[in-house]
This record gives structure tokens, C-alpha cells and sequence, in this order.
């Protein structure tokens, strides 16, 4: 079996300490497969295209591209933001 190095933050840390019951390795095992299963399940961009209406891909195509990049840059920042609170504890 393969091993990777997990970091995490010091408060998270000292709360799992808390739980040495727990198989904490099992749970980052089981927490990856699940993500790697949902990821499975997206489709990509081109695939989700394919399904809009004519009139949704035409506008699409007229947006400028200076604003299709800002527009990305602020929707990863915000997934960013988002995977990050994940993160976090209480």
C-alpha cells in the first residue's frame, strides 16, 4: 500500500488526538475514494455544451473573452474559498 504525508492544521490536529479511537487514516482513505467517486460522475465542459440549447451556446460564444477569463478566475477564487472552509474546524 502506497503512503502519502496528510497536513493539517494544529487545532484540527489536537481535536483528532481527542478521538485516538478513531482509525483517522481510514477516514482520509475513505473521504478521497468518495471524492474521486463524485469526480468520476462530472462531466466535462465540452460534454456539458453539448447539452445546452442553440440559443445558450450562441451566447456564450458572443461573451468576450476578457470576461470569460475574469469570470473564471473569480469562480476558482470562490472554489478556492469554498474547499477551503471545508477544511476548517469550529
Amino acid at each position: 500500500m502506497a503512503h502519502i504525508t496528510l497536513s493539517v492544521p494544529d487545532r484540527l490536529y489536537r481535536k483528532m488526538k481527542e478521538h485516538s479511537e478513531i482509525k483517522w487514516s481510514e477516514i482520509a482513505r475513505k473521504a478521497i475514494a468518495d471524492y474521486l467517486a463524485a469526480l468520476k460522475g462530472k462531466s466535462n465542459s465540452r460534454e456539458i455544451i453539448e447539452t445546452l440549447p442553440p440559443e445558450v451556446v450562441k451566447a456564450l460564444k458572443s461573451v468576450p473573452e476578457e470576461v470569460a477569463k475574469s469570470a473564471y478566475k473569480e469562480m476558482v477564487a470562490e472554489e478556492w474559498k469554498r474547499a477551503k472552509s471545508l477544511t476548517q474546524t469550529s
